[in-house]
């Protein structure tokens, strides 16, 4: 009998990383005993957009959506007993890529490690922070110089690196169409390559082409997304070949990395979400010839915060039942010939191709910037309305609401919940390692990072010597700030109002009405304090409030609340929207209405949306907040309808 050979599987990856080092190390190693293949790295805000734990833009928001990283210590103690020249690492880190994967390349010396012989991952991909998920830093230009020094610092020191992630899931959870994703994703492969080829010897490009990696989301219409696989596959054979004459097809293989689709996670019904993650996985594993090289699966429970350890083992024995049980990874491509799958992508592809030479015609990825985010707010729009017109169905969501209580959602420690001694505990860390550290040395390596900045010499010979003289984040991120200047992207809200106005005639006549009470227009300020940049719900909300007539300001990601309680003075708001994703909207709200008390503003209702346990939401409606919203609150011209009669009653009231 002849003997069924099977494929490799995927690496097996959990997106993790929560509160310190030392809670993030355990959890990854118990992980790893449970069968991960991988490491996926999380780390938090501050970390991602430079800022120590101590900064006043990173209070609350230390250790709530990923690991604190701020200096060599800590990332010792995250990889403590992880021997790192045996591991395959990712790491989800964009505007301070160079900064962690210096300090990884620092302990992974201290280990004894090969640096060589490193396996891994940096995302690194700055062009969908500006588009999507607002950790950025420094303007485009200087952001893509230092992807590319990333690129050519690895070609030479770490040959088996992956300099760079193209992320297009982040563009798929702010909206976009899978044309869409697959035209923006592979424009900013190309502005990478086209920078980077002045950066390495033209015998080594090829290598480098086949280095770039990509990382992408996969919803729910899973015959779609695997099509679309299937197309970004083609199509990147189709650029690497034809516009950078790479002639070893090994090096123009599309290989990638996925995390299924979180956006498509409820709130409502939130047990649906298991069959959801499952039928995204497959659109990523059951085509050979366009299956994903890793696989990271969010847990069931993500739309209510944070999932626990068993919540993560859920997902990772779904990849396992998949790879070990069943004979997929017997056969070879299953939709080879199929004529109704060659349709789809040769459709896709001729979308994102129309896209692409849109992009192309305006300069490249840096340049459409602007015109990509305005896509991307248009395209979300229409995706939220279809779901409220009941044209796109969402069960449990917009039909078949109705069901018996989750067992798996009562009691007690459903969900995780952050430390709340963890920011302190990180910032009294942070103090004993800048007390113990020789100052001299960290001034004079923090000189020589800003003189290679500023020179445009390769960024990670410094940052590697900063890392290892005991510099923090914040501090590297001080040089960078200071060498390239800070940036604010747009936000892809133009002021004028849309004519997507189908439905709202009744929310416009009632802010028209309530407008000539008040003696001028509905003022309405839609304000993202803290580091949060998730900006898909804040530019939503903006967006709708604007087409049903109100006068909205909406000034982007990374603002303190006393910047947004100075603007609504200043602009005589009449009700105040927040938007916090993060986790941190306790510290932030508390903050904020306490400054509104000493502004005498409270008279200004605030009302705050995100990912907002019950309990929370108790809490911040006892300390003022007129309402809170929650993933479950979908239908956006409800949330206009409240904004107005909480306006409507101060006015009466003022009357």
């Amino acid at each position: 009998m002849t003997e069924i050979r099977k494929d490799k599987p995927w690496l097996f990856r959990t997106y993790a990383g929560h509160s310190t080092a030392k809670a993030s190390n355990a959890l990854y190693r118990g992980n790893l005993a449970k069968g991960q293949t991988g490491l996926s790295v999380a780390f938090d805000l501050p970390t991602q957009t430079g800022y120590d734990s101590d900064h006043e833009l990173a209070r609350g928001e230390v250790g709530k959506v990923g690991v604190p990283i701020g200096h060599l210590g800590d990332m010792r103690a995250l990889f403590d007993q992880i021997p790192l020249d045996q591991m395959n690492t990712s790491m989800t880190i964009n505007a301070t890529a160079p900064w962690l994967l210096a300090l990884y390349i620092a302990v992974a010396e201290e280990q004894g490690a090969d640096i060589a012989a490193l396996q891994g991952t940096v995302q690194n991909d700055i062009i969908k922070e500006y588009l999507s998920r607002g950790t950025y830093i420094c303007p485009p230009a200087p952001s893509l110089r230092m992807i590319t020094d990333i690129a050519a610092y690895t070609r030479q020191h770490l040959p088996k690196w992956n300099p760079m992630n193209v992320c297009s899931y982040h563009l798929q959870e702010a909206g976009a169409t899978p044309e869409q994703e697959l035209a923006f994703a592979l424009a900013t492969a190309t502005a990478v390559l086209d920078d980077l080829k002045s950066k390495v010897a033209p015998e080594d490009f090829p290598e480098m082409v086949g280095r770039i990696s990509f990382f992408v989301n996969a919803g729910i219409r899973f015959v779609t997304e695997m099509c679309k696989m299937r197309a970004f596959v083609e199509l990147w054979d189709e650029i690497t070949r034809d516009r950078y004459g790479v002639a070893d097809a090994k090096y123009r293989r599309f290989r990638y990395g996925v995390q299924v689709n979180s956006l498509g996670l409820t709130e409502q019904q939130p047990e649906n979400n298991v069959y959801r993650i499952l039928l995204e996985m497959l659109a990523v594993t059951l085509s050979k010839n366009a299956r994903a090289r890793a696989v990271q699966l969010p847990a069931w429970n993500e739309a209510l915060g944070l999932p626990r350890p068993w919540d993560q083992q859920w997902s990772l024995r779904m990849q396992q039942i998949l790879a070990y049980e069943t004979d997929l990874l017997e056969y070879g491509d299953l939709f080879d010939g199929n004529p109704v799958v060659t349709a789809k992508v040769e459709a896709l592809k001729s979308g994102a191709r129309a896209e692409l030479a849109q992009i192309d015609s305006m300069g490249g990825a840096v340049e459409a910037i602007g015109y990509m985010k305005s896509r991307l707010v248009e395209a979300n729009a229409d995706r939220i309305g279809r779901i409220e017109g009941g044209e796109t169905t969402v069960v449990g969501v917009n039909r078949w609401q109705a069901g018996e209580p989750s067992p798996l959602t009562s009691g007690p420690e459903t969900i995780m919940t952050a430390d709340e001694d963890a920011e302190a505990d990180q910032i009294a860390r942070l103090s004993d390692w800048r007390a113990a550290r020789d100052d001299a040395a960290v001034a004079a390596a923090l000189t020589a990072l800003r003189k290679a900045a500023a020179s445009g010499e390769n960024i990670m010979p410094a940052s590697i010597a900063a890392a290892k003289a005991g510099a923090t984040t914040g501090e590297w991120g001080d040089m960078v700030r200071a060498a390239f200047g800070q940036y604010r992207a747009p936000t892809g809200v133009a002021a004028s109002p849309s004519n997507r106005t189908e439905g709202l005639d009744e929310i416009r006549a009632a802010v028209n009405t309530v407008s000539d009470r008040l003696g001028r227009r509905l003022k309405f300020l839609v304000g993202k304090p803290g580091l949060d940049g998730h900006s898909n719900g804040a530019e939503q909300i903006a967006a709708r409030a604007r087409d049903c007539g109100m006068d909205i300001t909406y000034d982007g990601i990374r603002l303190t609340p006393a910047e947004i309680v100075k603007a609504a003075r200043e602009q005589e708001a009449h009700v105040i929207g927040l938007s916090i994703l993060s986790g941190s909207h306790v510290p932030l709200a508390e903050e904020l209405m306490q400054l509104m008390r000493d502004a005498k503003l409270t008279h200004i209702p605030v009302v705050v949306g995100g990912i907002i346990p019950e309990d929370d939401a108790a809490h911040l409606r006892k300390i003022g907040v007129a309402r809170v919203y929650t993933p479950k609150d979908f239908e956006l011209n409800r949330i206009m309808f409240d904004i107005v009669a909480l306006v409507d009653r101060q006015a009466v009231a003022a009357e």
